[in-house]
């Protein structure tokens, strides 16, 4: 074979290596505001709060937390389904389609109310520990997870009869957790700058990884797939890449102030982080053991809590005006601004 050939065919394959390189690794992520849906006041409510986003993408409905209430929008026209109401301060929503329930996490009043996914009724309570604001369900288990942040806990539920089975002592303050789908939660801890893991099934913890150099770690999501996990913290400011049976940090990447939320999308490999300063940052998982930075998505200020569809491939996210904060406290030296009452608006952001 003469020289000239073999020039042309390395040439050839050098060019098809880099356009699998480019199409696996986007320039940009497409991602945009599509639309913005304005809500009044929840019932009941004498203050805005708003916290999780959970995207029941089969039903086509978008649980939105609002502190006194449940708001459920059709994930479609952004109409309003119905309302949820009677919480003191609500956080979380988990949901069990084969079993035809959620559940709702109340923080300030200890518990756990169980609703139909069809009618939104009422079906039930639970007690739980103080500040319970996460709630995760786990259907190989069949067991619901919450989150007792000040309580350093979890309470385990059993999704079928509603009855308490354990509180888990954490030694952290929990904050966003996933379910592996196969008996496994993960769970950041946020004052610990750790993940723990939690067999679904024995209720032990098996495992507590440091999150550095993460620091804070609030939103965490997951690759189920290929066994990774998405934990970013607020001081140090990153996100962490962690394999989720060792424990070991893949990767890391710097993110801006105030994430409350993170996604992942298997679809196209995008790992997404909202935060408070306004921002969706996008990365892309070029393989499982490397990934890279995408874009970052100009959103409004406030947006830090979100929740991916996963059939439409788009996000969404919620805020309102703010005012002046309050005044400082011994317990909070530097409070946020405050929420406008009745400003409440849900972001879309999708190709």
């Amino acid at each position: 074979m003469k020289l000239s050939t073999l020039h042309t065919l390395a040439m050839g394959s050098a060019l098809l290596l880099f356009a699998g390189l480019s199409a696996a690794r986007p320039a940009d992520s497409g991602y945009h505001m599509l639309k913005t849906y304005m809500f009044g006041a929840a019932p009941g409510s004498t203050g805005e709060y708003f916290d999780y986003i959970t995207v029941d993408s089969a039903s086509r409905r978008v649980y939105l937390s609002r502190g006194t209430a449940v708001e459920v929008m059709d994930a479609d026209t952004g109409a309003l389904i119905g309302y949820i109401s009677g919480f003191k301060r609500q956080h979380g929503v988990a949901l069990a389609p084969e079993l035809g329930r959620g559940f709702i996490s109340d923080g300030t009043a200890a518990q756990v109310t169980i609703f139909d996914l069809k009618t939104l009724k009422t079906v039930g309570e639970a007690k739980a520990d103080p500040d319970a604001d996460c709630v995760v369900y786990d259907p190989a288990s069949k067991r619901v997870f919450t989150m007792n942040g000040d309580s350093h806990s979890t309470t385990v539920i059993d999704a079928k009869t509603g009855a308490v089975i354990k509180t888990i002592d954490l030694i952290g303050s929990p904050e966003f957790a996933v379910a592996d789908g196969k008996g496994m939660i993960y769970a950041n801890l946020a004052n610990k700058n750790q993940v723990a893991a939690i067999d679904a099934r024995t209720l032990e913890v098996k495992s507590r990884w440091p999150a550095a150099p993460s620091g804070n770690s609030t939103a965490l999501a997951m690759d189920r797939e290929h066994r990774r996990l998405f934990s970013a913290g607020r001081n140090p400011q990153m996100l962490v890449i962690m394999d989720a049976d060792s424990g070991k940090v893949i990767q890391s990447f710097p993110i801006s102030g105030g994430t409350d939320a993170a996604a992942y999308d298997p679809d196209g490999g995008l790992i997404f982080v909202a935060t408070r300063e306004g921002n969706i940052h996008v990365f892309h998982e070029d393989s499982p053991d490397k990934y890279s930075v995408v874009d970052t998505v100009k959103t409004q200020v406030g947006a830090k809590t979100m929740g991916l569809d996963s059939k439409t491939h788009r996000l969404f996210l919620d805020t309102s005006d703010f005012g002046a904060p309050a005044a400082p406290t011994a317990g909070r030296a530097n409070p946020q601004p405050a929420p406008v009452l009745g400003s409440f608006r849900v972001l879309v952001y999708g190709k």
